[in-house]
């Protein structure tokens, strides 16, 4: 690796210390000397990428922006190449890094774009030193670690006008556009209340597999190229295979348990399209096998939301992780199409009149209504007819300058900053009060401790100063 302050990472600090900080961006694609080596489309319909994370969750990212052949991967780097190897294998003239700010220092110029499929805890670095270099930026959910990193990329965006999306694939589906027609044919009026739900699916909701505390270390496998890397901002812990590579996900250090991961795809149309925004008050209910280092064995956590105007009145969400967690759904509303299971994820929206429950599952699923009674006059609302291009492609033409991204910092990042509440309420397990104004708890400065979450290593710090 170069060191530290060669001129590309010497500029990124001064860019991110910086509050006037301005400039102009031509990106690569539209320069002639592209097409020299893409000779199967010109420069103005490729899009270069350098992908941060290719193992696991990245190569199905990768797979998904590239699949048109509009966009290339010209750069990987993820910290475990034995890991990543498939991806490796398909893309032998890429370059490969094993830390991404190496990648910046020596390829940065020949990039559009990045993708980011790292864990949690990692995603705010790698993103705000690429969109501080004028690459646009598709990231993996949640956006990010914590309340205030996402609050910094949102700002980020607007500040270096570039291309941005979050993981979250079903906001680009038949579902999102669905929900669309629903909530302008009035079928998601006056919801006072939503039930969501997740049944176990991840070790830590295994009571056999739950352990006490962190676990012993274990030797760093060799593949892995620096196991201080993969910590990142974090604290450096010994290795163990319960963090890498995937089960980093069950511990408040690196991940944001089931409500953080699968929120995402499960509260996204309704947290968006009902501009919920922040709630007033978050209550956890019942945290099974309460800790402050795993999450819970199973979870049910209440949040009260404000009124947001006409049609939106003050709502209730609760939500329900692992145990029983599957709402039960009163007979009366069963006399149409009988429908009893509603699956192992989703959301049921109860409007005031309380005439039917509009149901849907989670990602890009398109919503249902529950009633006794035919509804053949919101048949045309609930056409599930879906956008022209999925979630990857639109990010890879919105990059080349065709069309917008649905789910752009400004909009997934308040989603992942909701998440990062009911994260903190499961690790305080406390009552908690909340202004959605000046975003702050009230009463409770260990809560507001917690936006921020721990001071980054010192070697990160540069990263988390831009205004």
């Amino acid at each position: 690796m170069k060191n530290a302050q060669t001129p590309t990472r010497r500029e990124f600090i001064r860019k991110a210390a910086s509050s006037t900080f301005g400039f102009t961006f031509i990106p690569a694609y539209l320069t002639s000397a592209r097409a020299q080596s893409n000779p199967k489309r010109p420069p103005s319909q490729r899009l270069n990428l350098g992908c941060i994370g290719v193992g696991g969750r990245g190569a199905s990212v990768i797979s998904g922006l590239c699949k048109k052949g509009h966009a290339v991967p010209v750069a990987l780097c993820d910290v475990d190449h034995e890991r990543a190897s498939p991806v490796l294998e398909t893309y032998p003239s890429a370059k490969r890094f094993h830390d991404f700010r190496e990648m910046f220092d020596r390829v940065g110029n020949d990039l559009d774009a990045v993708s980011i499929a790292t864990p949690d805890h990692t995603h705010f670095t790698s993103t705000i030193q690429a969109m501080s270099l004028g690459k646009h930026v598709y990231v993996e959910k949640p956006l990010a670690h914590s309340f205030t990193e996402a609050e910094i990329l949102i700002r980020a965006e607007k500040k270096f006008g570039v291309v941005t999306q979050m993981g979250n694939q079903g906001h680009t589906a038949e579902g999102s556009e669905q929900f669309k027609r629903m909530l302008s044919g009035g079928v998601v009026d006056d919801v006072v209340k939503v039930e969501a739900w997740k049944s176990a699916s991840l070790w830590f909701m295994d009571a056999k597999k739950r352990i006490k505390g962190y676990p012993a270390g274990q030797p760093i496998p060799p593949s892995l190229k620096s196991w201080d890397l993969w910590c990142g901002p974090q604290e450096v812990r010994d290795f163990h295979s319960l963090f890498h590579p995937f089960d980093w996900r069950g511990f408040h250090l690196y991940g944001g348990g089931m409500f953080g991961d699968w929120g995402c795809h499960i509260i996204d149309y309704i947290h968006h399209y009902l501009e919920l925004g922040f709630p007033t008050e978050i209550s956890p209910k019942l945290l099974a096998d309460y800790n402050q280092v795993s999450f819970p064995l199973s979870s049910h956590i209440e949040f009260n939301f404000p009124a947001r105007g006409e049609k939106k009145p003050p709502l209730q969400m609760v939500w329900k992780a692992g145990g029983q967690h599957a709402p039960t759904l009163d007979e009366k509303y069963l006399g149409g199409d009988g429908i009893k299971k509603l699956g192992g994820a989703g959301t049921l929206l109860h409007r005031r009149q309380g005439d039917y429950l509009v149901h849907r599952n989670s990602h890009g699923r398109p919503s249902r209504l529950i009633s006794a009674e035919k509804r053949d006059d919101l048949e045309s609302a609930l056409d599930p007819t879906g956008p022209e291009n999925d979630h990857f492609e639109s990010f890879v033409q919105a990059a080349m300058g065709k069309g917008k991204t649905e789910s752009p910092f400004h909009v997934s990042g308040p989603l992942s900053q909701l998440l990062s509440l009911g994260v903190i309420a499961e690790f305080l397990n406390v009552d908690l009060k909340f202004d959605p104004t000046t975003k702050k708890f009230l009463g409770n400065e260990q809560a507001n401790a917690l936006l921020s979450g721990p001071e980054p290593r010192k070697e990160w710090a540069a990263h988390y100063q831009l205004a």
